[in-house]
């Protein structure tokens, strides 16, 4: 059964603005390649149907990713009949991506409220598409319908519909940028994510580093600036109270959860925004933290303001930098980039 509602598969597509999509025979190549992308940043991705057993290997897929990373939204490709796609859906798919409009697929999408987005070629596919509930149409094969221009005479006398290109996006800003500055709502992008040669090298860092990479691009051609606003405020321990003591009043004054890491706490609630308190330099000022979606692309516009940076803390899912001086008020600060 899905985990994940219709709207909450579109909503992050339109968020995100990418879905890396792959086939993998080995399952467990699978896991590390989905886990790979997922640490980039990539949370919706679409396992394609395009070889013997794949259900086997989706199926494990699924459950795996439930308990190691439950955040990642899994659907399927390259379903073209209603039999396929109900197994699929027993077997958990959050969605069904098609290469082929089937107006089958889509009433039973509709049936067992699942996201349907099937392959168009014309305009009037994608108003039968838009007819059957179909809230993003895929085109595909993009390159082969006439790339990006396509994308503008079909939403020329539609604007309202949302189109996902795959087939012939490339991880390149110029071409990302073609594809958005067309009007798209998302892309979909395989081979030149899930690269052959990082697979079979077991260059994981790298796909993630590439996934990364991609979403900044989309993030960069979609005008989305760099510096995104303030992550959280860090509070250090005082004579007077422990972190622990400081986490536990925010959690209990506020209904906000407190969670412990090995050198602070976060404090959060349900909405946007959280709290750190930190364990160790008590009696120190306030550090802020600056959220951005780019952190090579920040990093390079303070220099060009002349601000000067200490050295950065880079992990595949965290990448961070002080900035040297603090603020007029002795707050020190520094850059945040998560996926």
């Amino acid at each position: 059964m899905a985990r994940f509602s219709r709207s909450q598969v579109w909503s992050t597509m339109e968020e995100l603005g990418l879905v890396p999509l792959f086939y993998e025979a080995d399952v467990e190549v699978a896991k590390k390649l989905a886990m790979a992308i997922s640490a980039g940043g990539g949370k919706v991705i679409e396992f394609t149907n395009r070889g013997d057993r794949a259900f086997e290997v989706f199926r494990e897929l699924v459950v795996y990713l439930e308990k190691e990373d439950p955040s990642i939204i899994l659907g399927v490709g390259s379903v073209l009949d209603p039999a396929t796609a109900g197994l699929y859906i027993n077997l958990g798919a959050n969605f069904i991506v098609g290469s082929v409009l089937n107006p089958e697929v889509a009433k039973l999408c509709n049936r067992r409220k699942i996201a349907y987005f099937p392959g168009c070629g014309s305009a009037s596919e994608v108003s039968e598409a838009e007819e059957l509930g179909v809230e993003i149409c895929k085109v595909f094969p993009g390159s082969e319908l006439g790339g990006p221009s396509f994308v503008k005479a079909i939403k020329a006398p539609t604007p309202w519909s949302k189109i996902m290109p795959t087939g012939g996006v490339k991880a390149d800003y110029d071409n990302i940028k073609a594809w958005f500055d067309a009007g798209v709502t998302c892309i979909g992008m395989g081979s030149d994510l899930a690269r052959k040669d990082l697979i079979q090298a077991e260059k994981w860092d790298e796909i993630t580093a590439l996934t990364a990479q991609c979403l900044a691009w989309v993030r960069q051609a979609r005008g989305i600036p760099v510096f995104l606003g303030v992550e959280h405020p860090g509070l250090y321990p005082t004579s007077k109270a422990s972190a622990a003591e400081i986490a536990e009043w925010y959690a209990k004054t506020f209904d906000f959860e407190a969670r412990e890491g090995n050198s602070s706490f976060f404090v959060s609630g349900k909405g946007s925004g959280r709290i750190e308190i930190m364990k160790s330099e008590p009696d120190r000022p306030c550090h802020i933290a600056i959220r951005v979606s780019d952190f090579e692309a920040a990093v390079q516009a303070l220099k060009e303001k002349g601000v000067a940076l200490l050295e950065p803390t880079l992990r595949p899912t965290t990448k961070s930098v002080y900035l040297r001086d603090p603020d007029p008020a002795g707050n020190t600060v520094h850059l945040l980039w998560m996926p």
